[in-house]
């Protein structure tokens, strides 16, 4: 991150001769003049100074974080979901106190290693007396979103860097942190600045719900389709119907200027209703939004009021809640004697967090590879849900013909279409009215359809085809994929919008190979494949537990269940898990037989670096990891297609897009 004497010099004479000729032929954004004008004129910096990066004392910093507590903990799964979504090795998502003081980052290894010697790290001074001008201390200086690109910076040291960076409010309305983005790659900034929003009103919105949980929140907005969701106004109001907090969506709907304006006025004096109406309507219309005015006003609003979180009563979710995080156990819905465990403490976490926001009416996405649980994990989600009575109905949509999608989705008329049921069929969706949709493979969901898909989700009303009756449904909504969501948003092959309303909150399944309870789910499906009196040699033990997993449960499930019927009552060895002892063989032997045995199957794929598109880092390892089943499998799309549980369509499909060429047997 070096820059040359020359390039120093320049960037020095830029700032210095801009400055003195005042801002109105400055070709930067106002802000950056401003700023620099500040560093030189009030706090006497100099951008021809050797920079050096400053640090507060270890004490220092903890008695920091410790009053920013509720605030980290409110925006670190935010911000770990913002830095996955950006998928730039090569970036650091940053959060800072109201002085500038770095007390929580998420970034790869090798990045923070890089700029942790520039003060990039927990504990660094960035505000703009200490750094000059950066995304971070500017937008405290400013009180607004900033973005600080390359040669913005005050120092030259920073010019090989770009930030941007959106405050992030308290209940009370003042600045409680900065949000920053600081990255080495050349992102768009206006596109970054719109996420860091996102992201900031998600940690307000959470800090409203952590420091008010004695309070009934209640949401609304002018237009229903946005209650529920970032652009909904949010209050936390007092038992005595005053209100005590409110988010800046609030603020604008209501056309007050701020939280003073706010707090402690009733809900009588905002809205043509009080609380007990709200509450008691809210219930009888299962806490969709109900119809409200503004006070003296012909303003009309759509509201839903809700019990403080604090008070709710005891019910089978709130008893998962209590329940031991190591002994988490819930029993499939479908009625096996196979028990999803969630004893690793991530995915024992991220089930509290779905668990929470469903009982919220948000909708849950679930990422990870394919065959890592994620059915298993939303059913898990319904059953301790408050829908958990109605049906969970689970669609994937790769696994049927783009024909029959719309027709499994939204049912039909009786003679619809030819070949359709003389009786007609309720679709998916009405199947889960009461109940839990589950929207498996999502990110194969036609476009065409991804816009029928969002026009339900917004209505919460479906029309089944050949008819023009409407029917309304009241669902939460799960979806998963194995693919990188916004990855495709940029790609233009899945719908921004829809992609929004899924994704109320990401959560990441981790794969089998990364879970610390592996172990334990072993035992678990040996004992459903196998029954109660399966057992593992040691050898075994140790074979599976070596095993890096590219097919997760799924292939565990099927290796085990194989070796269980090899074993026939005996302990299962090493001999009964042939496929496993195969990876083993040493490369060379492996490549020999490929060569000899399948020739015509298989063509060399290429190189990452020569790929005509560039993977991220989701598609990449997934790229790694079908040509490692590619190889074990000998290149028969046949045998990896069964492995995976998966229609050979879809495998070729898989292929295709991650560029890996076979040539198709029939």
């Amino acid at each position: 991150m070096s820059l040359s004497v020359r390039d120093a010099n320049h960037h020095v004479d830029r700032i210095l001769d801009l400055v003195r000729r005042g801002l109105s032929e400055h070709n930067s954004s106002d802000v950056v003049a401003q700023s620099w004008t500040r560093c030189l004129n009030k706090y006497s910096l100099h951008p021809a100074e050797a920079y050096s990066p400053s640090f507060v004392a270890r004490v220092e910093l903890e008695e920091r974080r410790e009053r920013l507590n509720d605030v980290i903990a409110c925006a670190r799964y935010e911000m770990a979901t913002l830095y996955q979504q950006l998928a730039d090795t090569e970036t650091a998502v940053v959060l800072t106190d109201p002085d500038g003081v770095i007390v929580h980052v998420v970034s790869s290894p090798e990045f923070a290693a890089e700029v942790g010697p520039l003060g990039l790290r927990v504990g660094g001074m960035w505000s703009e007396t200490a750094a000059g001008t950066n995304g971070m201390g500017t937008c405290l200086a400013a009180g607004g979103p900033v973005s600080v690109r390359r040669e913005d910076h005050f120092y030259a040291l920073f010019t090989q860097l770009t930030c941007s960076a959106v405050p992030v409010y308290d209940p009370s309305g003042e600045i409680t942190a900065v949000l920053d983005v600081t990255s080495r790659s050349s992102l768009m900034q206006q596109h970054l600045l719109v996420l860091l929003g996102m992201t900031a009103r998600m940690i307000e919105n959470r800090l409203i719900d952590m420091r008010y949980r004695n309070a009934h929140p209640l949401h609304f907005h002018s237009r229903p389709e946005f209650v529920y969701t970032l652009h909904e106004g949010k209050l936390a109001v007092g038992e005595d119907g005053r209100v005590l907090a409110a988010n800046r969506s609030a603020l604008f709907q209501l056309g007050l200027q701020s939280v003073a304006d706010i707090r402690a006025r009733r809900i009588e004096d905002l809205f043509e209703t009080s609380l007990e109406d709200m509450l008691q309507r809210s219930t009888s219309s299962s806490f969709h939004p109900v119809v409200t005015y503004r006070a003296n006003a012909t303003l009309r609003f759509f509201a839903v009021a809700r019990r403080p979180a604090a008070s709710a009563v005891a019910t089978p979710v709130a008893a998962v809640a209590t329940a031991p995080r190591a002994t988490l156990r819930l029993v499939s819905s479908r009625g096996s004697s196979d028990d999803a465990i969630f004893k690793d403490p991530r995915l024992a976490a991220r089930l509290e967090t779905a668990r929470r926001v469903i009982a919220r009416q948000t909708p849950v996405l679930l990422c990870g590879e394919t065959g890592s649980g994620k059915e298993v994990f939303a059913r898990a989600v319904h059953e301790t849900s408050p829908h958990a009575s109605g049906a969970f109905v689970a669609i994937n949509c790769a696994s049927l013909p783009e024909t029959l999608i719309e027709s499994e989705l939204f049912g039909y008329r009786a003679g619809a279409f030819t070949g359709a049921q003389r009786t007609g069929r309720r679709g998916k969706i009405l199947q889960a009215d009461g109940g839990t949709l589950f929207l498996d493979e999502i990110a194969d969901m036609p476009l065409d359809l991804q816009a029928r898909l969002l026009r339900v989700l917004d209505e919460r009303q479906v029309t089944p085809l050949g008819t023009e009756e409407t029917h309304a449904v009241n669902f939460q909504l799960i979806s998963a994929s194995h693919q990188h969501l916004p990855g495709l948003v940029r790609e233009g092959r899945f719908r921004e919008d829809l992609y929004y309303r899924l994704a109320g909150i990401e959560l990441q399944i981790p794969p089998l190979r990364e879970r610390s309870d592996c172990s334990e789910l072993i035992a678990s499906v040996l004992a459903a494949e196998g029954g109660p009196n399966a057992k593992l040699s040691p050898e075994a033990q140790a074979l599976l537990m070596e095993h890096p997993w590219p097919g997760n449960i799924r292939q565990l499930r099927h290796v085990l269940r194989t070796a269980a019927a090899l074993a026939d009552g005996k302990p299962i060895t090493r001999e009964h898990l042939p496929t496993l002892q195969a990876v083993l063989a040493p490369v060379a032997q492996a490549t020999a037989a490929v060569a000899a045995v399948a020739p015509r199957v298989r063509a060399e794929p290429a190189p990452e670096a020569e790929l005509p598109v560039k993977l991220n880092p989701i598609q990449a390892n997934e790229r790694q990891v079908l040509l490692r089943l590619l190889e074990q499998h000998r290149w028969n799309v046949s045998n990896v297609a069964k492995a995976l549980d998966v229609s050979r369509n879809t495998l070729y499909r898989k292929l295709h897009k991650l560029h890996i060429e076979v040539s198709h047997p029939e």
